[in-house]
């Protein structure tokens, strides 16, 4: 069974950086691509960044590419979410993902979600 468990969140300043933590189990996830989501009160979940597990292939949302980096960690199944230059508008649960095949691009139906990680950016 698939588990997927996000670490990292937290209250930071705007203009910070958080750095987001995906520990991925159950499965041998090398033919998997891995996502971040995140979902702010009252509006709809929304994608942010998708990569193979091998690294090869990556696809971001306009709303965070150049301040946000989707990567594989040498640390076993981990996959992060590097935030830098944070906004208050970026205040949301966030929210890793995993579905099978190695299409990083939508749609973006994910199988597996973990329980996510409340990032709060303070203006």
């Amino acid at each position: 069974q698939v588990q997927l468990v996000e670490s990292g969140g937290g209250l930071v300043q705007a203009g910070g950086s958080l750095r987001l933590s995906c520990a991925a189990s159950g499965r041998t996830f090398s033919s998997y691509t891995m996502g971040w989501f995140r979902q702010a009160p009252g509006k709809e979940r929304e994608f942010l960044a998708a990569i193979t597990w091998s690294g090869s292939s990556t696809y971001y949302a306009d709303s965070v590419k150049g301040r946000f980096t989707i990567s594989i960690g040498n640390a076993k199944n981990t996959v992060y979410l590097q935030m830098n230059s944070l906004k208050p508008e970026d205040t949301a649960v966030y929210y890793c993902a995993a579905r099978s095949g190695l299409r990083v691009g939508p749609p973006m139906k994910y199988d597996y979600w973990g329980q996510g990680t409340q990032v709060t950016v303070s203006s």
